[in-house]
């Protein structure tokens, strides 16, 4: 027979464990600036998890987006800004804000939203600016804010395996690292050479928008810092020069290259599969049926011939690193790939690790034994392999729990990454190697 005693305990148990769920999945919050893509992305795990995420506000230049945002996720009217200086001007709104502005619009949101009480949730690269980067650390910290950076890879199955068998010794002790950015030859055309990030000038370097990814998940990987960085790379093949006889300004503009140019705009937005399931059919118009679609491409920047655009920032790159204690490992980004995906050659003292995050497949060799193992991820196709949903989940469980700066990628942990892909940038336009030791005082001496 069970004790009056030890039926009260099991009661108060009961009482608190409950208490203690209901605080751990209560609802946050959150407003959301910029609803481009990135930013729809991140605000879409509220409606799959509705319990946890609500999404209360947003700012939005773009007339058409905002209203499409809030249509979306039941925005009231007087919750629609047009300029994210008035929403971060009123009182706080919720419990933190996404911010998803284009890469040189970061830095002043950040601060603002800081100061104003907000936990930050922001889209990389963190600014283009080497002080910026620093000081939005720091910020964080003094107002005692989390500030988390959208390094999604931290959070995919593919690198969180190959952490996990690098620390568990499946390759003996790490010596260095191949990784290779295949961005497609689609998705180049999409964003770099057509898109928003096409101009160093207007949104940031190569190396800093897209490749901030991969210094953050070598650093992460590598557990070292870096001491010494080389770069080389340049914009070869997307320009005038190598237009070919016959090629139009705008590709619907009776360009008789159409059935030879692989970067014919209406066949991928109208027959790729990527394009619809990566969304970069919603960057061209809001509405994505196909006359939609067609009538955008016509006069419209994703229309344009891939030769004849504005754009400046490299078509490939390769970056060589050295760490602390004498690990090395070099970095190349591609635009004339087929796939769009990530492949890693881990090398070790005992072993091998061989991967591709697209296909989400693994392979391990053991120098010993010679075994080998083949590791096959089931991961989504959308997402970044699930990463996005993943991260955001984290970061909620930060604010929920209060550990200000334990996420996978906080801004602490992102700066570093941040600035060994500004220093990659330097030494490719300087032609020389960078110590990174050196750079970063520097850094602080302007701040000063």
């Amino acid at each position: 027979m069970i004790s009056r005693i030890a039926i009260r305990e099991i009661f108060w148990t009961v009482v608190f464990y409950q208490l203690f769920k209901v605080e751990r999945m209560r609802q946050l919050t959150a407003a959301v600036i910029g609803a481009g893509l990135r930013g729809d992305v991140y605000a879409s795990y509220s409606l799959d998890h509705p319990d946890e995420l609500k999404i209360v506000a947003v700012a939005e230049p773009d007339q058409e987006r905002r209203e499409a945002f809030a249509r979306k996720y039941h925005l009231n009217k007087n919750m629609c800004f047009s300029d994210y200086k008035n929403l971060l001007q009123r009182e706080k709104m919720a419990d933190f804000v996404m911010i998803c502005t284009m890469d040189r619009m970061h830095y002043e949101p950040v601060i603002m939203a800081l100061k104003k009480g907000y936990h930050v949730l922001c889209e990389k690269p963190m600014s283009t600016n080497e002080s910026e980067i620093v000081r939005m650390g720091t910020m964080a910290e003094k107002y005692g804010r989390i500030l988390s950076i959208c390094h999604v890879l931290r959070y995919s199955p593919f690198f969180t395996k190959i952490k996990e068998l690098i620390q568990t010794g499946t390759i003996g002790e790490l010596q260095t690292i191949q990784q290779i950015e295949e961005v497609g030859f689609w998705h180049h055309a999409h964003s770099f050479v057509r898109g928003n990030w096409r101009k160093t000038e207007e949104a940031s370097p190569m190396i800093l928008q897209k490749c901030c990814h991969d210094m953050d998940i070598l650093l992460w990987l590598v557990e070292q810092n870096c001491t010494e960085i080389q770069s080389f790379g340049t914009l070869s093949y997307f320009n005038k020069e190598n237009a070919p006889k016959g090629s139009t300004k705008y590709c619907m503009d009776g360009c008789t290259q159409r059935d030879k140019c692989p970067f014919y705009a209406p066949r991928f937005y109208l027959e790729h599969p990527r394009a619809e399931i990566d969304g970069l059919t919603h960057a061209v118009s809001v509405k994505t049926d196909r006359e939609s679609i067609l009538k955008a491409l016509q006069h419209g920047p994703y229309g344009r011939c891939v030769f004849h655009c504005d754009n400046t920032v490299v078509d490939h790159q390769v970056v060589n690193i050295q760490f602390e204690k004498g690990m090395t490992a070099s970095f190349t980004m591609s635009a004339f790939t087929n796939d769009c995906t990530r492949k890693i050659n881990v090398m070790g003292t005992r072993g091998q690790i061989e991967g591709d995050m697209e296909k989400g497949i693994l392979k391990t060799v053991d120098f010993v034994t010679g075994d080998t193992d083949t590791i096959e991820l089931h991961t989504p196709v959308k997402g970044h392999s699930g990463s996005d949903s993943k991260m955001v989940a984290d970061f909620l469980r930060q604010i929920s729990a209060d550990h200000s700066g334990n996420g996978r990628s906080s801004a602490t942990s992102s700066v570093d990454s941040h600035l060994m892909a500004l220093a990659a940038e330097k030494s490719r336009l300087e032609n020389r190697v960078i110590s990174l030791s050196i750079y970063k005082e520097e850094i602080a001496g302007k701040s000063r």
